[in-house]
């Protein structure tokens, strides 16, 4: 029986795969690719520079050229060739840019560079070139090879198609398209070209007049010199002296060795003991042996794409919308001092001084040392008592010094903290008022670094009070009705305004009373901040207050996120870091300004809406430092259920006005002393730590009014700062909303509630990552729709559909 044959099949066009062509070189191919290429361009640099010459002597070879044919080019017939090619036939003069850039891609294969920057010089430089032919082309008729056979032939066509003036408009756009596009010139970097030229001009002016001081200078400086000289010649010469005697110890007489201009010390002697005979074995150079071990530097790494942006861009200036912004001059502030300080009153010091001694004398109480410092509206006497005396027998004493010198609020300090002092603090007969101006034209408030500074006032010592919001970080005002709130409430916002430009510090300003803030209307669409379809900025009425604070909560959470995000501590890292364009904005990261939330009278928000405004307000106080949003809360009660425990704890920083109580004055400062102040700005200041007294700046409303109406007339943003939208749990509606207005992800978002049978906006936020708005909005819709039901307080809503089978025959049957 036959076997049978058994054959394999092969598989019908099956090929191997071949191997990708792999396009990267190897180092030793890099550099000899980059040797080829700089040689090759040194013989295109010295043909077309030769042919520049001896164009016309070739001319005649170069159609039946031979080996045995002489060109004058310096490459030979060869060089005559490509240089008639490039330069006669192609782009002229121009081509010199070409052998430029072959060249330059020879040093970047050589050394390994970075081939992006390369790409780019070929792109920009080919560019160049043609628009170089093109241009040269205008003067061909004066030469044959100054703008080469491509020059000519473009430049006739767009004069045949556009006439010269034409042709040259549109060469006059490419040429500022490529200083714009490729050297980054604009007019402001012109201009500040030609400023910097002119003021190296003036200082080269102001400088020959100090010359001729330096010429002076220089002759007494060489006389010293000399002088010098002689006194290390004379030192030199004792000291040989000394050793050839064989003194074991020296004394040398150094005269005027450190002269000066003005006057020279006397002469300085000292003393330098010299070894007696003993031998010190001292190993010879040769038999050291010093090793060097060598270590490897570690690479740093940089940000390059961050760093190419801020070097083609420069920093991101959040400023730059409003460039042209101008600060309030100082001028529109009234000086109600007239330039003159404070006048001491030496009679009244003596008599007050008198007064203090004779009542303590009456208590048998000795005063060691007394020390007058007068204030513009208080002087501080500091008393050191003699030595066995209570400090609390003298504290007992307030009221009995109040009725010896006939004065309105004696307020003695035992110990001054630091001071080893004891102070009583008297009012003076004639007060001297404060103006925001003196206090806004001092050095210390202009030069003063700080992200949002605050000037308060004058201390008693007559210094400017200059303090940061933005580490207080919040700030809680409190005082009786006319003491001066309100005023420094402007006072605060007169600061900020002066120094805060409209792109750095919002403000969210919220006035019950509806009369103190509303000057600042004006500057809306500058420094205020409000919610989307809200018509005033300053919030008045306080159901709108509810909504504004948990507006804020959102955009604190939104910071948050953001500074999460940039890896950033607070806010200010994360502004320099957006600057320095190390963020991106598409990513959602953008600058953020300050926002100020001020509210006129707290106590009135919280007997009509209670806790309400109590939980974002805490909320805010306790998380909204770092992300920049600080609080500023006056109230004229003080009373522990209007500012409770959990708001004092986050307000470190508390100014107190005068008080009816000491009561009062313990809850707002914790200790007493506010009650004996004498009013009219007289406050009293704390961050913590010690109480300062402080003289509230006077700033006056037609002042407040010339301020705003100087930046309202200014150039603004087309609307104020939108925060968040805001739109709480109680404004669900049951009413029916068109299937063609849900929103795409409603269905998604059914299915998400039946599923978890739990229907709230948090849910949907993280299950499908929507917006707190969107995610309301598709709330109401699903309410509408009958598959949650409404609002029940803090409860999730209640799903009224139990599975998706419900849920597909509910929308079916719509």
């Amino acid at each position: 029986m036959a076997k049978k044959k058994t054959t394999t099949k092969k598989p019908a066009n099956k090929k191997t795969p071949r191997k990708p062509i792999n396009w990267k070189l190897s180092r030793q191919q890099q550099i000899i690719l980059g040797s080829f290429l700089f040689l090759l361009g040194l013989v295109l640099l010295f043909a077309f520079g030769s042919y520049l010459f001896t164009w016309k002597a070739d001319q005649s070879i170069l159609d039946d050229a031979t080996r045995d044919s002489q060109a004058e080019n310096w490459m030979s017939i060869v060089g005559a060739q490509i240089s008639h090619f490039f330069v006669y036939k192609g782009f002229g003069i121009a081509a010199f840019i070409l052998a430029g850039l072959t060249t330059l891609s020879g040093i970047y294969f050589f050394f390994d560079y970075a081939k992006k920057a390369l790409q780019r010089f070929w792109f920009w430089g080919l560019l160049l070139m043609l628009w170089l032919s093109v241009f040269f082309g205008f003067f061909n008729e004066k030469s044959d090879i100054i703008g080469g056979t491509v020059g000519y032939e473009v430049n006739d066509f767009l004069q045949d198609y556009l006439g010269l003036t034409g042709a040259i408009i549109v060469m006059v756009f490419l040429a500022i398209v490529y200083l714009v596009l490729r050297l980054k010139l604009t007019p402001e970097k012109v201009g500040a070209f030609f400023n910097r030229k002119k003021d190296q001009l003036s200082d080269e002016f102001s400088a020959e007049g100090a010359a001729i001081v330096d010429n002076s200078l220089s002759y007494e400086a060489e006389a010293i010199l000399k002088d010098n000289e002689a006194a290390f010649a004379k030192a030199e010469k004792e000291n040989a002296l000394v050793q050839k005697e064989g003194k074991t110890a020296m004394e040398l007489n150094v005269e005027n060795l450190e002269p000066t201009l003005t006057q020279r010390e006397p002469a300085k002697s000292f003393t330098v003991e010299t070894p007696t005979e003993e031998t010190v074995d001292v190993p010879k150079h040769d038999e050291v042996i010093v090793e060097v071990e060598e270590t490897i530097e570690e690479e740093e790494v940089t940000d390059t794409k961050s760093a190419k942006l801020v070097e083609d861009f420069g920093e991101f200036d959040p400023t730059l919308e409003l460039a042209k912004f101008k600060f309030p001059p100082i001028d529109l502030l009234k000086d109600y001092t007239k330039g003159q300080g404070i006048t001491i009153n030496q009679e009244e010091l003596e008599e007050n001084k008198n007064r203090i001694v004779d009542t303590l004398n009456n208590y048998k109480i000795g005063i060691s040392n007394i020390k007058a410092t007068v204030g513009p509206t208080v002087t501080l006497y500091e008393i050191v008592p003699e030595a066995g005396i209570r400090i609390s027998k003298i504290k007992n004493l307030e009221d009995d010094i109040a009725l010896s010198l006939s004065a309105l609020g004696i307020r003695i300090i035992a110990p001054i903290p630091g001071r080893g002092t004891i102070g009583i603090e008297v009012p003076n007969k004639n007060p001297r008022i404060v103006s925001m101006r003196s206090a806004v034209a001092s050095k210390k408030f202009q030069e003063a670094e700080m992200e949002l500074p605050l000037t308060l006032g004058k201390t008693i010592s007559n210094e400017t009070f200059v303090v940061d919001l933005a580490k207080m970080p919040h700030l809680l005002m409190a005082g009786a009705t006319g003491q001066g709130k309100s005023v420094g409430l402007n006072a605060i916002l007169t600061s900020l305004l002066y120094k805060k430009h409209p792109a750095e510090v919002k403000f969210v300003l919220v006035d019950p009373k509806k009369v103190e803030l509303t000057l600042f209307n004006k500057i809306e669409r500058h420094y205020l901040a409000k919610l989307p379809d809200t018509d005033e900025a300053i919030i008045t009425d306080n159901s709108k207050v509810i909504n504004t604070l948990n507006s804020l909560c959102i955009e604190m959470d939104a910071r948050y996120d953001l500074l999460k995000d940039a890896m950033c501590r607070n806010i200010k890292e994360y502004n320099v870091k957006f600057k320095a364009r190390k963020l991106n904005p598409n990513n959602g990261h953008k600058f953020l300004p300050y926002i100020v939330l001020v509210v006129d009278e707290f106590a009135d928000l919280i007997m009509t809406s209670g806790k309400e405004v109590e939980t974002p307000i805490a909320r805010l106080a306790q998380l909204a430092r770092a992300i920049g949003i600080h609080l500023i809360i006056a109230t004229q009660r003080p009373s522990v259920n209007v500012i409770t425990g959990i708001i004092k704890a986050n307000f470190p920083a508390r100014i107190a006005f005068r008080v009816t109580s000491k009561i009062d004055s313990r809850t707002i400062l914790d200790t007493s002393g506010a009650d004996q102040l004498i009013g009219r700005g007289d406050m009293l200041y704390t961050q913590g730590n010690d109480v300062v007294r402080i003289q509230c700046a006077f700033v006056d409303t037609p002042e407040v009014e010339r301020i705003v109406d100087y930046i309202g007339n200014q150039k603004a943003y087309p609307d104020a700062h939108l925060l968040p939208e805001y739109v709480g749990e109680e404004s669900g509606t049951s009413l029916d909303i068109d299937a063609s207005d849900r929103d795409a992800l409603f269905r998604d978002a059914a299915e998400v509630l039946v599923i978890a049978q739990q229907g709230s906006a948090s849910l949907l936020q993280r299950k499908l990552k929507l917006g707190y708005n969107r995610a309301g909005r598709i709330i109401d819709q699903l309410e509408a729709a009958g598959v949650v039901g409404p609002f029940e307080g803090s409860k999730a809503r209640q799903v009224l559909v139990p599975d998706i089978a419900a849920l597909d025959q509910l929308l079916d049957n719509e």
